[in-house]
């Protein structure tokens, strides 16, 4: 995990696909705003622009796609 270009922790995705899409799974009934806010972050702190979110609940699967602009800085 970084914050302004420096290694600050370590936490693991539930999948991480091609080093490219962090993939967060739930198993809850209703996602949360805090839920998508969680992903968001895990995209900032990897620095990657592509994430899903997906829940597996009581009345289906849901998958949300969240995305993040590259920041000059990451570069």
């Amino acid at each position: 995990m970084y914050y302004e270009k420096v290694v600050v922790g370590e936490f693991f995705a539930d999948l991480f696909v091609e080093n490219e899409i962090i993939v967060e799974l739930k198993s809850v009934e209703n996602l949360s705003k805090a839920h998508e806010v969680q992903l968001v972050n895990y995209l900032n702190g990897m620095k990657k622009d592509i994430g899903l979110l997906i829940n597996f609940g009581p009345t289906g699967v849901e998958v949300k796609r969240k995305y993040r602009k590259n920041i000059e800085q990451d570069q």
